[in-house]
């Protein structure tokens, strides 16, 4: 019954997000384009639930994620473009800076989960559980709509505006996200490949600089994405600041870096190495190390 309930409630709470922060989007019939990007976002998820439910499986549930953010950007640029009958170039660029940052980490993510045997041990008590998996696959649905809130409404806001000092500085704090967390990635697979780190902690590259580079490039592009948007937001839209704020929340205080901390202590909470790495090594923002 619990698990009913927060279903409920997520849903209840991605709905009314979707149709006060899409007053201003174009329609779509009798609803805003935005709202129906959120209806599309949960419909992709439960409907990938119900065979992965019967199959206790979740070897799809990244890559449905994925699928998520690449269907309701296409059917956000659709919209617009039904509605002026082109695409400005906010729409486009912010459209394809969605799409890059999807196919990037959604490859990434299938590639990893696929060395690890197609399973992930988040999973391994909730999916033998239908009602629990629906949750997971719930939240991944508001996942997609909150974190892309800000790209979303940008693409199908009413208005339109010319390219500015917001666009050029958005995207520039985009490019810096997306390369931090590019090269945050690659250094990390490529030290976990090599069989003389096996069982050591990483703190080379950008891990030198922090113990958590890729999920500050992570908050960061999804930050540049937001001011490209600002000069499009008005009244109710500017709900969707909640993008980064979100990602931000999301990465430090509920998964992220708590839970990678936990694990890292777990492993090498008693290696003197590890503790000065601890110590001299920011969280999250990237600084030189201190020692």
């Amino acid at each position: 019954m619990k698990s009913i309930i927060v279903f409920l409630v997520v849903t209840a709470i991605a709905f009314t997000f979707g149709i006060f922060a899409g007053w201003d989007s174009v329609k779509v019939g009798s609803y805003s384009a935005f709202f129906v990007c959120v209806v599309i976002a949960m419909v992709v998820n439960w409907l990938v639930f119900l065979p992965s439910a019967a199959a206790k499986s979740d070897k799809f549930y990244d890559t449905t994620g994925a699928i998520t953010y690449l269907t309701v950007t296409a059917f956000a640029c659709w919209a617009a473009y039904n509605a002026f009958g082109s695409l400005d170039t906010r729409s486009i660029v912010i459209a394809a800076m969605v799409a890059i940052w999807c196919i990037r980490l959604g490859s990434f993510l299938f590639i990893r989960i696929h060395a690890m045997g197609g399973t992930d041990s988040r999973f391994e008590k909730i999916k033998v559980n239908p009602a629990r998996f629906l949750v997971a696959w719930t939240l991944q649905g508001l996942w997609v709509t909150l974190t892309a809130s800000a790209a979303l409404v940008a693409i199908t806001s009413s208005e339109r505006a010319p390219i500015d000092l917001f666009f050029w500085l958005g995207a520039a704090v985009w490019v810096i996200g997306i390369t931090f967390e590019a090269i945050a990635d690659a250094q990390k697979s490529a030290f976990k490949k090599d069989p003389a780190n096996k069982g050591k902690f990483i703190d080379v590259g950008l891990w030198k600089w922090s113990r958590h580079p890729n999920y500050f490039g992570e908050i960061t592009l999804w930050t540049g994405i937001l001011i490209m948007a600002i000069p499009v937001l008005s009244g109710w839209s500017w709900l969707v600041v909640i993008s980064p704020i979100f990602v931000t929340l999301l990465l430090t205080k509920v998964s992220g870096v708590n839970l990678q901390n936990k694990q890292a202590k777990e492993r090498w909470g008693d290696d003197p190495e590890y503790q000065k790495y601890r110590k001299n090594t920011p969280a999250l923002i990237p600084m030189p190390p201190s020692a």
